[in-house]
Formats: C-alpha cells, structure tokens, sequence
C-alpha cells in the first residue's frame, strides 16, 4: 500500500462520524501524520478525544485543539493555562476560519487570561501578546467590562476602567474611588473622554489617527469642533455620538453626499432629517425615511449592520451590548421599507409568525438576512441561498437546520460546490463517483448508501479513497478497549500495514488502531484507559491544513 494511499485513509477515518474514540485517540499519534492536526481543528469530538488531545505532550495537538470551532470552548478552559504560550495565544486568536456568528468566550477563560502573569513556561509570547490576540479575535463579550467592574481582581476592573464609555454612571462613581491606585488612575484618565476642555487641551494633531479615534468617540468643545470643520475632517463628528446638535445641521447640508449619509439615520439628528428626506442623492433620502423610527443609539447600531453591507456581506455576526426592544423589530418587519425588513430578519429572536412572513419577502436581501441569522429560517430557505449566494456557503453548512436531504435534484448543477452538496445527500440512489471534481467525487465516495463492495472499490482508488474512508457506512469492527495488532497474514510484507479483504473494517480501523502499537508505553497505556464514545460530524471541513512546528 502506498504512502498516499495511507495518508488519505487516515485523513478519511479522521473525519468519519461513526470512528470510535480509541480509534480516533490513535489519530492524535504523530505516526499518523497530518490526521490528528487535521481532526483536533476540523470536526467536533468525543468527550474521550477532547481529554486525550488536551493533555497530549505534542504540542501541536493541543494548538490544533485551541482553534477548534466545533468543541464547546468550556472544554477548551484547560488550554487557557496550557504551558506553552502559543496553545493559550491560538485560543486567545480564535478559529483560523472565522464564523460569521462570533462565538464568545467564557467568562472564566476570559479572567484567566487578563489575570495571567505570564505568558507561559516556554517564554515563546507574554501575557501582553495573548491578551492582545484576545482583543482582536472579537471572543470577548460587549458586556464583559460591565461585568468585570465590580470583579475583586484589580486586574478586571483596571480592564473595565479602560472600557468606560460601556458602564453605568454608578460603576464609573465606584472605579474613580477604587482602592486600587492603577484603578483609580485608569478611571481617572478614562473619565477625561466625557471632558470636552481635557479632551481638547489633550487632542493629537488633527488629521493622525489617534485623533480620528478620539474625534470619533470622545465629548467635544466648540472650539474642537470649529477646528474639524476648518481642517475640513468633519468624518468623525458625523459618527461621533457626542456631537452637539448644531454641528449635526451643519453636517446635514454638507457638500459632500457621503456625509449626509452618515448623519441621516442618526436618532439626534433633529429637525434636518426632513430636509434630507428630500436630498438630490438617493441613498441619503432612502437613509433619512429611515430615521423616524430610530429613537435609540441601539436601534442606530442595528440598522447601521444593514443599511452599509451589501446582499453578499459577510462581516461577523456578533451579540450587541444592549437590544432595541422586540416591539421595535416587529415594526420593522411590518415596514414598506425593505431596509427595515433586512433589519428584523437579521434578529434571531423574531417571532415563528414573522419568520415565515419574511421568508416569502419580495426582496431577496430580507431573505438571505433571514437565511443567515434565524435559527427558525425554513431549510428550503438556507439551500436557496446556498445555490444563489456562494459567499454564504460556508456559514450556512454551520446552521443546524441547514437541510441534509432534499438535495437531489441538485445533482447536475454547473457549481462543483453545489453538486459536492447534492452528491452528499443520503437518499441520493446513485453518487456520482465519476464526478470530474475531486470535491464531488469524495461527497459521493463518503455517502452512507453505497454498499461495502462499493467502498472496498473505491478505498483503492486514490480518487475517491479519502471519501471512502470517511464513510459513515463502513462496517465497524468489534470494540476492543485496547487495540490490538492485526493478525499477520492480513498486514502488508512491505510496510507491515493493513491489506485490503473483504472484511473492511479491519483495513481501515483496523489500520488507525494498528498505529496505537507505535506509540511510547506510557501513551499505548493512557489510549486504553480512554473509554470509547461515539463521535458525530455535521460535515467535512476541507479546507483546515495542518499545523507544522
């Protein structure tokens, strides 16, 4: 047998749904090569497989595991004090393939890391560089700083005290008498931000980047604001919630349309939004008819996610820090205008009713927001907007109700992609094996209906053996808690593996298991000590490569 014939079986077993946990834990064996990265990254696990992975000595594994998008991240608490450095930063970074829906991560890895007071025992990162990964990896909760405010770490509220714009005015009065000095000197400078003479005596020149952030965010004097009108850098006030009201009408009759865009749905925009209801430029009166029904910053934050993203956005979906009401969105569903519609269908709390009223919308944005963001959108749904939308196709294979049937008449689509999806549905009678992609081809070879004189055909075929191996179908062998080595007679003279015979399960599991017996003692020993559960796979994941040290 070949070393890529091998290598694909064991990528095949890697990600089959039905391969038990000792086979899967057999995997994790360098012997193995890129399978066991492969899986701790790509799939969901066995409760068994995540124990063994997280105390695995290679490190790698365990940096394949941190990145994981399939594992509940409680599971992955361990890793947030991993001794090396690059484990507790690759949990810190998130995914490598970033998911629309962020998925937070939990309060207790979140203070382990702001906590920690070092960067791990090999020295390879600080504590500074994972909590920076940390920071852009989008995993930290919008209302996290409010919860930290009160934290007995001075480590957490010092966190807090830097977010101070997201607290309450009674947490903002508690950290500027805070008993610990670097609090109360963080919440002291944080304040400065509400203090328009601070903030101007302080203000970087005006056109550098850190004063676009601070004219974006901070309270502003008359005499900041007549500047930024002088200089001409006007851009930050049309975003900035503190601008005052004078300065808003100024910039609603602006020269430049691009500026009355970015002011017309503002809820304080006052009595010019009806000018700009009748402005020359479209975008900016569809904008402004919006305005009357946001009165809330909130509401502002929600229409904003839509009004500037096109049907084929693709930007992270993540919870915000407070929700306009559900009275609000119902509103906005029954609207004539079709931007409120895109609003309410991308709120995953939209009632059954609405859903399936905007399900059948005329406008296809409303549907494809729908599609992306409801986990009550109808299946027949998601897979239209998976044949018509392929920016979307990797976020919807996520969603749980995302259709596994029903895909037949797929099957002669121009889309390779859409033809992998449609040759992958179980009660599809004939897969296309003869496909002329590879993606379809291993759909086929992995779907659950092709018999096992299929599968040993197609297990040696380098075409198709992957996909055969990941088949769910293949006859699983007997459970032995500690593998065992194949009988002589069946393993191959040149290379001692596994031969193909009508007994499939043996070549296949039966090879995984074999390269348990290649491993030191002490792990042979923990693999048969790990009890066996049964794992399940909503889909294979291609596109993961493996980690290299």
């Amino acid at each position: 047998m070949s070393d890529s014939l091998r290598e694909l079986w064991l990528r095949g077993i890697a990600f089959n749904a039905a391969a038990p946990a000792d086979v899967l834990i057999c995997l994790l064996d360098e012997a193995a090569g890129e399978a066991g990265l492969l899986m701790c990254e790509g799939r969901d696990l066995p409760d068994a497989v995540i124990d063994a992975a997280l105390r695995h000595p290679v490190e790698r594994i365990r940096r394949a595991l941190a990145r994981n998008l399939h594992v509940d991240p409680a599971r992955l608490a361990p890793l947030a004090s991993d001794p090396s450095g690059l484990v507790r930063a690759y949990l810190a970074r998130g995914t490598r393939l970033q998911p629309r829906w962020v998925r937070p991560l939990p309060a207790d890895i979140l203070v382990t890391f702001l906590t920690a007071q070092d960067g791990g025992e090999d020295g390879r990162v600080t504590e500074k560089d994972i909590v920076g990964e940390l920071w852009s990896s989008r995993q930290v909760p919008p209302s996290f700083p409010r919860d930290m405010a009160g934290h007995d770490h001075p480590a957490l509220r010092l966190y807090a005290a830097f977010q101070w714009q997201s607290l309450t005015a009674a947490q903002r009065k508690a950290l500027l008498d805070d008993p610990d000095p670097a609090v109360q000197d963080a919440a002291r400078k944080s304040s400065r931000q509400l203090d328009p003479e601070a903030v101007e005596a302080e203000l970087p020149p005006i056109g550098s980047r850190h004063a676009v952030s601070v004219l974006s965010t901070c309270a502003l004097s008359p005499a900041v604001v007549e500047q930024c009108f002088a200089d001409d850098e006007v851009h930050p006030l049309a975003r900035n919630r503190h601008t005052p009201a004078d300065a808003l009408a100024r910039l609603a009759r602006h020269p430049d349309a691009e500026i009355r865009r970015l002011v017309a749905t503002r809820p304080d925009l006052g009595p010019a939004a009806a000018e700009l209801r009748q402005d020359p430029d479209e975008d900016v009166r569809m904008r402004a008819r919006l305005q009357p029904f946001i009165r809330t910053w909130a509401e502002f934050q929600e229409v904003h996610k839509v009004v500037d993203h096109g049907p084929d956005c693709t930007c992270p979906i993540t919870q915000p820090a407070t929700e306009p009401s559900p009275d609000w969105y119902a509103t906005c569903a029954a609207s004539e205008e079709p931007v409120l519609r895109r609003v309410a269908a991308s709120w995953p709390g939209l009632p059954a009713e609405l859903v399936g009223t905007l399900a059948l919308d005329d406008d296809e944005e409303v549907r494809i927001q729908l599609a992306c963001h409801h986990p009550l959108a109808p299946p027949h749904l998601l897979l239209d907007v998976f044949v018509t939308r392929p920016a979307h196709r990797p976020h919807l294979l996520t969603l749980p109700a995302f259709p596994r049937t029903g895909r037949t008449h797929l099957i002669g689509h121009p889309d390779p992609e859409v033809r992998a999806l449609a040759a992958a549905d179980p009660t599809l009678t004939e897969p296309p094996l003869e496909d002329p992609d590879d993606a379809v081809r291993r759909a086929a070879a992995a779907n659950p209906t092709l018999t096992p004189e299929t599968l040993e055909t197609l297990l040696t075929d380098p075409r198709t053996a992957e996909g055969a191996a990941a088949n769910p179908s293949l006859p699983r062998p007997p459970h032995a808690r500690t593998p065992r080595p194949l009988p002589e007679r069946r393993r191959h003279p040149a290379d001692g593996g596994p031969t193909l015979r009508d007994d499939i399960h043996v070549a296949i599991t039966g090879m995984a298991i074999a390269v348990g017996h290649r491993l030191t003692p002490a792990r042979r020993a923990s693999v048969s000590k790990t009890p066996t559960a049964p794992g399940y796979l909503q889909g294979q994941h291609r596109d993961v490569p493996g980690e290299r040290a």
